[in-house]
């Protein structure tokens, strides 16, 4: 991940952010502080915002990836996934329920999650040195939140505000990898019993170990490598929905399980 250097531009937007976060209000996007496309800014907002939420106390477990989606990618005009960071405060038991409150315009979204057993340190890591280090996957719900008002985002604010990520959480049935398919794997996400989102595997960049594999060698080659034990959610399977307060929601990952969450 980019360093900041100071960049007083840098400075600027992860105090803006992290301000808006902290009050639960909508700023305009910062596209135009950054400059457009300037993905590597971005990128140094999030290390930044990322340095002060660990010095605060926070404990990284993983990363998510963003933007698997070919028409997504095409509406923001990049041609390759983003990420953000999963902290530990950031994780909802699966039942359990998530602090509307604390977020300022929620969307969800079901997704597939790895958790890994060892370290991928290498560039270069192959599809086969990952499956290896894949210890178990599981159904998953990523909450996502955006600082920018009414979610008028480009790839900039994107990247710059986390990957857009506030909360996720894990089903607690587990799958080998040998044990599930999750290229053909079917989601369906219900908001209190009734269907909004349907997808499968195939719709997270053509698979879900593909958008691992992107992620693993991009941290590598940044100096910051996923490490054992992490937890990986590899994309949207299907369209986020926009979520409020007293609603259930409930995805099923065909071979995986199913992950619930209720917004409180």
């Amino acid at each position: 991940m980019p360093k900041s250097e100071a960049n007083p531009k840098v400075i600027a937007a992860a105090d803006l952010l992290q301000k808006a976060e902290a009050d639960r209000r909508q700023v305009p996007p910062i596209v135009g502080d950054l400059g457009t496309g300037n993905v590597e800014a971005a990128y140094q907002v999030q290390a930044e915002l990322t340095r002060r939420r660990l010095a605060g106390g926070a404990r990284l477990v993983g990363r998510k990836i963003g933007l698997t989606s070919a028409a997504v990618q095409q509406q923001l005009g990049v041609n390759e996934p983003d990420f953000g960071a999963l902290f530990q405060e950031m994780d909802i038991e699966h039942g359990g329920e998530v602090p509307t409150g604390q977020l300022i315009q929620p969307r969800i979204e079901a997704e597939v999650a790895m958790v890994l057993d060892r370290d991928l340190d290498r560039p270069d890591t192959t599809m086969a040195e990952l499956m290896r280090a894949v210890a178990f996957v599981a159904p998953a719900l990523e909450i996502v939140d955006s600082r920018i008002a009414d979610w008028k985002i480009s790839i900039v604010d994107t990247i710059a505000d986390n990957g857009s990520s506030a909360r996720f959480v894990l089903g607690n049935t587990i799958r080998k990898l040998t044990d599930v398919d999750l290229l053909t794997c079917g989601m369906m996400l219900t908001r209190n019993n009734n269907v909004v989102s349907v997808g499968s595997g195939a719709a997270c960049l053509g698979h879900p170990l593909k958008a691992a594999l992107w992620l693993v060698r991009k941290l590598a080659g940044a100096g910051e490598p996923l490490r054992a034990g992490d937890t990986v959610l590899t994309g949207a399977l299907g369209p986020m929905v926009g979520a409020q307060k007293g609603e259930d929601y409930e995805a099923r990952i065909s071979d995986i399980g199913t992950v619930r969450v209720r917004f409180g």
